[in-house]
């Protein structure tokens, strides 16, 4: 049944002075930016705005009807906010998303200066923001949120973040400060996310989990992040793992163990193009899902988007319609034709979430054409020795050619060597324009080139990408 829909009408906030002027402010400082080609104006028109008025994310938030809903975790934040954006759609509802993944407190405020207007009006009924896992408190208090979800906890950005028990404690922190009526959505099969729900004295929480696909073992890794109860300390213990340290799991001394989820898929098949269908089974029914992105992260992905929206009461037919008409999401998985190849650009920032790719991508069996881009600025983290913990292993049979680039191409083209991946068909190129001739000259016309950079080094791929005319902005998504 499809829920009630929001008045068409922009909402009013009440008259505020000081926020017009923050909205005025916001808005003008955005498309200045963008006139002067500084950027896509995602992050400074919300910090501009919360100077003018601290208050303004809050007030301009509590203007949606829908509410709020945040998404954090390490992997998976803006695939599963833009999938529970297009269910949004097909419920009938105008979302206010940072789409282009601004995802600290000036990103989000900026979505709602883009939607708000001088006298007041928001045009838009639910917000929809991905928030970094170190800034989700900052987040949590700005917004006040109707639902939060959390996808999972791993080692990323080492000289940001700190080792994973900081993240868990900053989270465990918000979490036991949020309202009873905020709907926690969380993976059952991260025990570093289900154990958040130990956290709350009260509120309603909604697992979601998988119990289908192939597990790829029947223990973590040595290098896991969770290999102990995140209660008492003790060993756990895991049946199967889908990646990473997410699987089914108990512990060995307490109570602790992977609890039912409300949201599951109990099967995966894969599809023609390279999507998946799910089986997913939930408290609203079951149904076949299509869901047009590869990958059992993907999967994950989907069902975060998928109990988020029922915890919104949106019906199934609209969780249904919503994650199979999911678009591709910027730089994950994305694909982009040039000089007749095809290039699929993966976001790669820490050892699992690189492994998932990496596994995904060679799983056909076929001989590929990669080019892996790697920098070492603030936003990428300075410390690169992540890369030694995923498994590039993966390519050593799979590559006719592996180019390498960015700021730390070198050290990239040490790690591929070590991987076992022919010295011959290993080739550095720091420049992103002639990596990207050369990569494209190795590729077969029609052929599928594979592009691995970090976050910085996706922004200057795509940037090359448009100035080429084979695509848009990021920000104009």
């Amino acid at each position: 049944m499809r829920p009630a829909l929001a008045s068409r009408r922009a909402r009013r906030c009440p008259a505020d002075l000081r926020l017009s002027a923050a909205v005025l402010a916001g808005r003008a400082t955005a498309r200045l930016v963008r006139r002067l080609r500084l950027g896509g104006g995602t992050s400074l028109p919300g910090l501009v705005a919360q100077r003018l008025d601290a208050q303004s994310a809050r007030k301009l938030a509590a203007a949606l009807p829908q509410g709020v809903v945040l998404a954090t975790g390490t992997n998976g934040k803006t695939t599963t906010t833009r999938l529970l954006s297009g269910i949004a759609h097909q419920a009938g509802w105008r979302a206010v998303h940072n789409r282009a993944g601004a995802n600290l407190a000036g990103g989000v405020l900026a979505a709602l200066v883009e939607a708000g207007s001088a006298d007041g009006r928001l045009s838009g009924d639910l917000g929809i923001f991905e928030v970094d896992e170190a800034a989700y408190p900052h987040g949590q208090d700005l917004v006040q949120p109707r639902v939060v979800a959390f996808t999972n906890l791993f080692r990323d950005q080492l000289d940001r973040y700190g080792e994973v028990d900081i993240v868990r404690s900053i989270w465990r922190d918000a979490v036991s400060r949020l309202d009873p009526a905020t709907t926690l959505v969380l993976n059952a099969d991260d025990p570093l996310v289900a154990s958040l729900a130990q956290a709350r004295a009260a509120g309603p929480v909604l697992f979601y989990g998988l119990d289908a696909g192939e597990a790829v073992a029947t223990a973590a890794p040595q290098t896991s992040d969770a290999r102990r109860c995140p209660l008492c300390g003790d060993p756990l213990q895991h049946e199967r793992v889908h990646y990473g340290h997410v699987g089914h799991y108990r512990c060995t001394s307490c109570a602790f163990a992977r609890p039912a989820p409300d949201v599951r898929a109990t099967a995966l098949w894969p599809r023609y193009d390279g999507g998946q269908v799910m089986r997913l089974e939930t408290p609203a029914g079951t149904a076949d899902v299509a869901v047009p992105l590869p990958g059992m992260y993907n999967a994950y992905n989907a069902l975060a988007a998928a109990a988020a929206a029922l915890a919104l009461r949106i019906g199934l037919a609209e969780v249904r319609a919503g994650l199979a008409a999911g678009a591709q999401v910027f730089g994950r998985g994305e694909r982009v034709a040039i000089a007749g190849r095809e290039l699929l650009l993966a976001l790669i920032k820490n050892p699992v979430g690189c492994t998932e790719v990496l596994r995904t991508l060679t799983q056909d069996g076929g001989q590929h054409v990669v080019l892996v881009i790697i920098n070492d600025r603030l936003a990428d983290g300075t410390d690169v020795s992540w890369l030694w913990d995923a498994e590039f292993e993966l390519l050593a049979e799979r590559v006719t050619c592996a180019l390498v680039a960015g700021t730390r191409a070198e050290d990239m083209a040490v790690r591929l060597k070590y991987a076992g991946v022919p010295v011959e068909r290993i080739v550095c190129e720091p420049q992103l324009d002639r990596a990207l001739a050369t990569a494209l000259g190795a590729a077969r016309p029609g052929q599928c080139v594979r592009v691995l950079p970090t976050y910085t080094a996706l922004l200057e791929f795509r940037e090359l990408l448009a100035r080429a005319g084979a695509l848009h902005h990021f920000w104009e998504d």
